[in-house]
C-alpha cells in the first residue's frame, strides 16, 4: 500500500477512513465466530511485555474465543511505527485494539480514525488519549503510595533528615505522573527530596545517568533512599551507585515483580518492588476486547469508570497492586505461582534465599 511506504501522521487518518468496511469480512464475524484482536504493545525495555503481558493475552483471548487469532505488534518505544502497526491491523480486519499506548498523547489522532472505521480500541495498562472505547490497569496512585510508604519504612528513624533521589518514569505516560504524585503524597514534608528526574523509555540505561547526574551532585555518601519507579530503572540506579563504589546501598522501591528485581531483593540491593497480578490484568482486558469485538457493551465488563484528558466516563476495570519485600517474596509470588523457589533461588543467591527463609 503506498500511504503506508510514504507513511506521516497526517496520512494515518486518511489511511484508515478508507477502510470502513474492513472489520466486517470473513474475518471480522461478531457472535460466536472468530475474528482478529490487534495488540500492541509499547516497547521491550521492560521485560514485563514480552515475557508476561503478550503470552498472557494471547493465551487469554483463545480461551475465551478458540477461533479468534491475535495479530501482535511491539513498537519498540517508536510513536510512528505504532502508529503504522495500528493501520497495518486495521487494514487487514482487526475488529478491535488492545494498545498499550508508546505515547498516550501522541496516538490521540490514531485511535480516532480507527473509532471512524470501526475499530474500537481498548486501552491498555496506560489510558491513551482519545475516544477509546474501555481502558485495564491498575490504580498508578497507589502504586506509588506503596513505593513512598516502603521507602519510609525502609529509612525509619533516619527519614527526618533524610535525602531522597526520586527517579521517576518517561514523563510521556500519564502513569508516570501517578506514580509520582502517589509517591508524594507519602514523602512530602516527611524525607527531603533532594533531586528529582524523568527517565526517558524507562531504561535502564537513562536511569543509571539520572543517578550518576545524582550521585555527583550530591555526593554518594548524601544520599539516604531511591524512590526508583520501576524494577529497570532499580536495576540502572543500583548499576549506578555500584559505579561509584557504594557498597552499603539505601533502599530502592521498584515495581513489576521482575525476575531480576526479585532477585536483587532477596539479595539485598534492591528494597522493594511493587507486584502487578499481570494475569489478572491479561485475563481483563482479553475479556472486555473479545465482548467489544463480539458488539458487546464494554461496560458490562467494566467494574468502574475513569476520566481521561480528552474522553469521560470510560468503562474500565481497575487493579490493586501489593508491595513485596525479601520477606513478602514467598507469599505473594511463590504461593501465586508467579515464580517458583527454584526459579528465584539460583546457586549463587542460596545463602540470601536461606537467610529470608525462601529455600527450593
Amino acid at each position: 500500500m503506498s500511504t503506508r511506504r510514504r507513511y506521516a501522521a497526517a496520512v494515518v487518518g486518511a489511511a484508515l477512513l478508507t477502510l470502513p468496511l474492513a472489520s466486517c469480512d470473513s474475518g471480522g464475524q461478531s457472535g460466536g465466530g472468530g475474528f482478529t484482536v490487534g495488540l500492541l504493545l509499547p516497547s521491550r525495555a521492560v521485560p514485563r511485555w514480552e515475557h508476561s503481558d503478550r503470552p498472557l493475552i494471547e493465551a487469554q483471548v483463545k480461551k475465551l474465543c478458540p477461533a479468534c487469532k491475535v495479530e501482535y505488534a511491539n513498537a519498540e518505544n517508536d510513536v510512528t511505527r505504532q502508529r503504522q502497526q495500528m493501520v497495518s491491523m486495521v487494514t487487514k480486519g482487526a475488529k478491535v485494539l488492545i494498545l498499550d499506548a508508546a505515547d498516550t498523547r501522541a496516538l490521540r489522532s490514531s485511535i480516532q480514525e480507527a473509532r471512524r472505521a470501526g475499530v474500537p480500541v481498548v486501552a491498555y495498562d496506560r489510558l491513551a488519549e482519545g475516544p477509546v472505547t474501555g481502558y485495564v490497569g491498575f490504580d498508578g496512585h497507589e502504586v506509588g503510595r506503596l513505593q513512598g510508604a516502603a521507602l519510609l519504612e525502609a529509612l525509619g528513624k533516619r527519614a527526618e533528615n533524610a535525602d531522597v533521589v526520586m527517579v521517576n518514569g518517561d514523563p510521556t505516560s500519564p502513569n508516570a505522573a501517578l506514580y509520582r504524585k502517589g509517591a508524594l503524597s507519602v514523602l512530602a514534608g516527611e524525607v527531603t527530596i533532594a533531586r528529582s528526574y524523568n527517565t526517558l523509555d524507562w531504561s535502564a540505561q537513562n536511569a543509571h545517568a539520572n543517578m550518576s547526574a545524582a550521585i555527583a551532585a550530591l555526593g554518594p555518601d548524601r544520599i539516604d533512599g531511591v524512590l526508583a519507579a520501576n524494577d529497570s530503572i532499580a536495576s540502572g540506579v543500583i548499576s549506578s551507585l555500584k559505579s561509584a563504589g557504594v557498597t552499603d546501598l539505601p533502599p530502592v522501591t521498584g515495581q513489576d515483580a521482575d525476575l531480576d528485581a526479585v532477585r536483587r531483593i532477596v539479595k539485598g540491593e534492591q528494597y522493594m518492588t511493587v507486584y502487578k497480578p499481570f494475569k489478572d490484568e491479561a485475563s481483563a482486558v482479553a475479556a472486555m476486547a473479545v465482548a467489544v469485538g463480539r458488539g458487546d457493551d464494554p461496560r458490562d465488563s467494566a467494574t468502574t469508570t475513569v476520566d481521561s484528558p480528552t474522553t469521560e466516563n470510560i468503562p474500565s476495570v481497575l487493579l490493586t497492586p501489593t508491595a513485596v519485600t525479601a520477606e513478602d517474596v514467598e507469599p505473594v509470588l511463590v504461593e501465586n505461582g508467579v515464580y517458583t523457589a527454584a526459579q528465584i533461588c539460583t546457586p549463587a543467591l542460596r545463602t540470601d534465599c536461606d537467610r529470608v527463609g525462601l529455600t527450593p
